[in-house]
């Protein structure tokens, strides 16, 4: 059984009537909605205004993979969230982050950049070509795929180059974007899919449906040696004894992050 968690801010769809009629029970009771046809998961939601977020270090340490959708309060994320979901990503956590989540605190913090780019609302269509057909994210899916009314995200998107690129989406207006990327940080993947503006019925097109639940089984763990951060204050109990037989030279002063 994969344990998935669906976060989602929440507040478009509560101050928004327009945004309500499209999510009536919120973005992540539409993802889990359909998702829950998959019997392979065991799907819970969170969102912004409970309380820790609605992910504490029970959750996430249970949690195989965790969905990300925000926009509008991504500064009202606590950082100590950040923190634990950052250390559940470098321990092998899976992280699929959608569409705006690209400026959320967790996204920018796990790819070391500011994560801009172009974007313009005027509901035109997206064609999303698959750019790798044999990979598992884009397995069921012809050469490309479109929805027929998206916010358009545009180049340059300041984000690392990734691993792969598995979509590259062109807009009626002409702009071409790359909104399907991998990254591994730790023993985590991430990948980031672009589609899901909240003003249109993105979640209910069966392709991006398909596309975030093949992510799912990919970015899963696969069981991984443990990994462990060194920049984190190490124990001194935990520094290790040379191999060989040595003699101390000169002298020390000790370390900045060292416990005593």
């Amino acid at each position: 059984m994969t344990n998935v968690i669906i976060w989602n801010e929440n507040i478009h769809e509560i101050e928004n009537k327009e945004v309500e009629k499209i999510y009536p029970n919120g973005i992540h009771n539409c993802i889990k909605d359909f998702l829950s046809n998959d019997t392979s998961l065991k799907i819970k939601t969170a969102t912004l205004k409970e309380d820790q977020n609605g992910l504490n270090e029970e959750l996430l340490g249970n949690c195989s993979v965790l969905i990300w959708w925000g926009h509008k309060a991504h500064d009202e994320v606590l950082d100590s969230t950040v923190d634990l979901v950052q250390r559940r990503v470098l321990e092998g956590m899976g992280l699929i982050v959608l569409h705006s989540g690209h400026h959320s605190k967790i996204f920018k913090r796990l790819m070391g950049t500011n994560c801009n780019l172009t974007w313009r609302e005027y509901g035109e269509k997206e064609r999303l070509w698959i750019c790798n057909p044999g990979h598992p994210i884009c397995a069921g899916l012809g050469p490309h795929f479109e929805i027929e009314m998206e916010e358009m995200y545009g180049e340059p998107f300041q984000v690392p180059s990734p691993d792969e690129t598995l979509f590259t989406s062109w807009f009626e207006g002409g702009e071409t974007f790359r909104s399907g990327l991998l990254y591994k940080r730790g023993n985590g993947q991430i990948f980031y899919f672009r589609p899901g503006h909240e003003a249109y019925p993105t979640y209910h097109n069966t392709n991006v449906q398909k596309v975030i639940n093949n992510a799912i089984h990919f970015v899963k763990p696969k069981n991984e040696t443990s990994w462990e951060d060194i920049h984190f204050p190490t124990p001194k109990s935990n520094r290790p004894e040379p191999i060989e037989n040595i003699n101390k030279k000169g002298f020390s002063v000790g370390h900045p992050t060292q416990k005593k």
